[in-house]
């Protein structure tokens, strides 16, 4: 069962440059206790979406259509009000980049502290006393809450945000590129915490990334992103294993294969569109080796290529010309 639904959503910035469609109609669903990883190259759309589905955009960013359906409630047509309450009870953020989210001029144990006090109507002693709970479920003592955050390192940074994104018990958790800039080993650990906290917790997870190995590893599904729209959809084993866009196989090969022969791995020529005047047809045709007349001329629908598995590539539904007429 479904517990949040995004259907045709639209979220686009004002710039001087002009209007930057930054998610433009994507569609995805999450089920109840299940890992969703949404994935592609930066400025693709990825963290827009959720905080979209967050009602976190700033001021010059506005949704101006679709849905996001949640527990009987269409989180993008709430007011402000509305949506506080909504806000860390229900669906919960891990930030990207813990160092510039967290305040440096206050005890870590303080910042935990203020969502619990805010939405769970507490005192001071109660919420403390959760905080200490909650620091020693990340792995952290619970004596380190009267530090601050340039006392911890970046990993211990990270366990900090994510103690506080489960400070108000949430249904959901968005984590917005959680290991970035992080070492290897310290990578493993956090996404191996992750994945704890979800199973003991029965959390349903919203994971953005853009490295496919993490997702391989951690989401039960997969949305891939490109240029604000979702091209490929599915099983983490089908779209991994199997993929049906080209731009998932570049992706997928732009990764090192550390058993496999030792060669540069590939990468995807030329650069993002342009999300203000974004190409007509398949927006990824400009850097697609397979593309032909009707990738310029017509966007492919996300169709169904098997169980659960969809993706929107011409390659799918039509039969291209012989290679010399493309």
């Amino acid at each position: 069962m479904a517990l949040l639904t995004v259907r045709g959503l639209k979220t686009y910035f004002e710039t001087q440059e002009g209007t930057v469609r930054a998610v433009d109609g994507v569609d995805f669903s999450l089920g109840e206790g299940e890992s969703l990883g949404l994935a592609g190259e930066s400025g693709c759309g990825k963290t827009t979406a959720a905080l979209s589905i967050m009602r976190l955009l700033p001021s010059n960013g506005r949704i101006v259509d679709g849905a996001i359906d949640y527990a009987g409630y269409d989180l993008a047509q709430m007011r402000e009000g509305q949506i506080r309450s909504i806000r860390w009870r229900h669906i919960s953020i891990i930030f990207q980049g813990a160092m510039n989210a967290l305040n440096p001029v206050k005890r870590i144990g303080e910042q935990i502290a203020e969502p619990i006090v805010l939405h769970e109507k507490v005192d001071k002693e109660v919420a403390m006393k959760r905080v200490g709970e909650l620091l020693e479920l990340v792995g952290i003592h619970r004596d380190r809450a009267r530090e601050y955050p340039h006392e911890f390192s970046g990993g211990m940074r990270q366990r900090v945000m994510i103690a506080m994104a489960l400070a108000c018990n949430p249904k959901i958790v968005i984590a917005d590129e959680p290991v970035t800039a992080l070492d290897v080993m310290i990578q493993a650990q956090i996404l191996e915490l992750l994945e704890r906290l979800k199973r003991e917790l029965d959390l349903s997870m919203i994971l953005i990334s853009h490295d496919l190995s993490v997702m391989a590893e951690t989401c039960d599904t997969m949305a891939i992103m490109y240029a604000g729209k979702i091209v490929e959809t599915g099983d983490v084993r089908h779209v991994y294993k199997n993929s049906k866009h080209p731009y998932t196989k570049d992706l997928i090969a732009a990764f090192p294969d550390i058993e496999g022969p030792q060669v540069l791995p590939a990468y995807i020529p030329g650069l993002l569109p342009s999300l203000i005047s974004p190409p007509e047809g398949c927006r990824f045709h400009p850097r697609c080796k397979y593309a032909w007349k009707l990738c310029v001329d017509q966007e492919p629908g996300l169709d169904p290529v098997e169980d659960n598995h969809r993706a929107a590539c011409h390659l799918n539904t039509s039969q291209p010309p012989p290679k010399e007429d493309i």
